[in-house]
């Protein structure tokens, strides 16, 4: 075998082992073929985000009381567990007020629930569905400083659709006071 054979059958060789380990190149689809849009990420769905929570302001005089309001909006096709729920083991619906100075809370009453009929229940649930409101005295004090004040405090929330029950979650929320 004469040289020039040997190194033409040498690049041959080397040609082949460097098309077969090369990736092949890639072809864009004829213009006739409609290629499946990327779909957006499934958003997470969570309690706190389809449960919204609004306040009005409120007055209070100086020894005096009043009912703040705090209104639920639970997205359609959603609920949240009532206070109290049908059976334990499911989160109550729970307002929770912090004292301010010269301002404490008293009563928090809850909404009359629905009773709902959902397939994993024995049972008929009782549920808060679209808006609803929570009431809670609040008291001022004598000596409560005259002004504008912002109370805290916090939903505690378990959303459900008709099959499951998401993670309790917890919406942060002040209620604006005026005391006169």
């Amino acid at each position: 075998m004469t040289r020039f054979a040997q190194i033409i059958i040498t690049c041959l060789l080397l040609l082949f082992v460097t098309a077969a380990c090369s990736k092949p190149a890639q072809q864009s689809p004829p213009e006739s073929i409609a290629m499946p849009a990327a779909s957006p990420p499934a958003q997470r769905i969570t309690s706190e985000s389809v449960v919204k929570v609004t306040t009005q302001p409120v007055e209070i005089p100086a020894g005096g009381s009043t009912e703040a309001t705090v209104r639920v909006t639970v997205q359609s096709g959603y609920h949240i567990n009532a206070n109290p729920p049908t059976y334990p083991y499911l989160k109550a619906t729970a307002l929770e007020i912090t004292p301010a100075q010269g301002l404490s809370v008293g009563a928090v009453s809850y909404p009359k629930p629905l009773e709902k009929k959902l397939p994993f229940a024995e049972k008929p649930l009782r549920v808060y569905e679209g808006q609803t409101e929570i009431k809670a005295t609040l008291k001022a004090d004598k000596s409560a400083k005259p002004g504008q004040q912002s109370i805290s405090a916090r939903l505690r929330i378990q959303a459900c659709d008709d099959q499951v029950c998401y993670p309790p979650g917890k919406l942060e929320l002040t209620i604006p006071v005026n005391v006169k």
